[in-house]
């Protein structure tokens, strides 16, 4: 069987908000496209790659246990030390909040630290991924499912073994070779039934053991910023929220990723067929289109692009659309300026962020447990993590009497 290949790295990145979309390592942009030797295994078959372009190994350092880890089964993360006191006990609260939401029994093994990253960028996430079959994903989406949300989202998954997308931008377009006019692809071709995903999301599904050691992703920050540490009283004028932007980073390592980027960074010269990273969270992703044909929506352009959990019915939240030919936000984001959750693209000086109804649904559905807590119209603030309701804006600041 064809091996998936292996395209430049498009990690995500979290932008200063009202800043041009940044590109991440933009040389990258020139690499040819590498093809893996390794054979892909049916329900076994981990191809591991590292979206940050420059990281060509995993290995493991020194780990900074989360100071939350639970004496019972729950999620937990191995924090490597950044040499920063202060950034260890952020990433251990970010870490903190995911894990009073969700229960899975699984270990995160992430590296952290501080670099010069690109202009406007605030901190970046690469993943180790793993390549399974669609019917592999589907089957432990079924089994996973333990909320009314995932009864929903599961009831309405597309049939295996093979997905019907809406496609473009590539050289077999029936529209013309690389056209931006979008067509239905559902020829059972690999981008039809295999699924990227990262490997803590492969972890919440039973796919990989819950203890595996290796890295599951590398959480870069910015040097050139000034952070405020200490979210508990607000964020200071002039400051970014660290623990808010791990809480954000953590995300993307847990799976909150679209594989639309790969599309948008590569999107000329190579057939549909190659392009084999759909991925969990992109089997929500719709638009008017795609709903009309049945289908996922799987382009990169600036139509808008939805998730929904009834196959198209009902529209919860929008994503972001592309860095380069969609809205110039990475689509493994909510739609930009919209509020939508501690997954949006970007963050402003002084702002406060923090977990949505939205985020908790996105992550519930591609395969995390929720602990018990009340409906998302309840929520107020649960274990310390401010939860706010689809389209709150989440903009809280030190009052000005508070401020140094």
């Amino acid at each position: 069987m064809k091996i998936p290949p292996l395209f430049p790295a498009p990690f995500p990145v979290l932008t200063v908000s009202g800043a041009a979309g940044a590109k991440a390592n933009s040389s990258s942009l020139a690499v040819k496209i590498r093809r893996l030797t390794v054979p892909f295994t049916r329900g076994l078959g981990r191809l591991v790659r590292w979206r940050h372009p420059f990281v060509k190994t995993a290995f493991l350092l020194p780990v900074l246990v989360l100071a939350a880890c639970r004496a019972e089964a729950g999620l937990a993360f191995n924090f490597t030390p950044t040499g920063n006191a202060q950034a260890d006990a952020g990433f251990a609260a970010a870490g903190a909040r995911w894990s009073s939401l969700f229960s899975d029994d699984i270990t995160v093994n992430i590296n952290a630290g501080f670099s010069a990253l690109g202009p406007g960028i605030l901190g970046s996430a690469s993943s180790t991924d793993a390549f399974y079959y669609y019917s592999d994903i589907r089957n432990a989406l079924l089994s996973d499912g333990t909320s009314a949300n995932d009864s929903t989202a599961t009831g309405h998954l597309q049939p295996s073994p093979a997905l019907r997308l809406e496609i473009n931008r590539t050289s077999n377009n029936p529209n013309g070779a690389n056209s931006a006019t979008p067509y239905l692809d559902s020829n059972g071709n690999d981008n039809n039934t295999k699924i990227n995903l990262t490997t803590a999301n492969a972890k919440a599904l039973g796919l990989m053991a819950g203890n595996n050691a290796a890295v599951d992703a590398n959480i870069t920050f910015s040097s050139s910023f000034l952070w405020d540490f200490n979210p508990g009283d607000g964020i200071t004028a002039g400051s970014f929220d660290f623990v808010g932007v791990a809480t954000h980073e953590i995300g993307h390592a847990l799976g909150f990723i679209s594989g639309v980027d790969v599309l948008d960074y590569n999107g000329s010269g190579y057939p549909d067929s190659d392009f084999t990273y759909v991925t969990p969270l992109d089997l929500f992703r719709y638009s008017s289109l795609s709903v009309a044909n049945n289908a996922l929506d799987w382009t990169a352009d600036n139509r808008t692009k939805f998730f929904s959990l009834d196959g198209g019915a009902t529209s919860l939240a929008t994503f972001s659309t592309g860095l380069n030919y969609g809205d110039g936000r990475q689509a493994s984001h909510w739609k930009d300026n919209l509020g939508l959750g501690i997954m949006d693209p970007t963050a402003g000086n002084g702002e406060l962020l923090a977990i949505s109804a939205n985020d908790i649904t996105g992550f519930d559905v591609i395969g995390y447990d929720l602990v018990s807590m009340p409906e998302p119209a309840t929520f107020g603030v649960i274990a310390g993590v401010a939860l706010l309701g689809i389209g709150a804006g989440g903009r809280m600041r030190r009052r000005q009497g508070a401020e140094a």
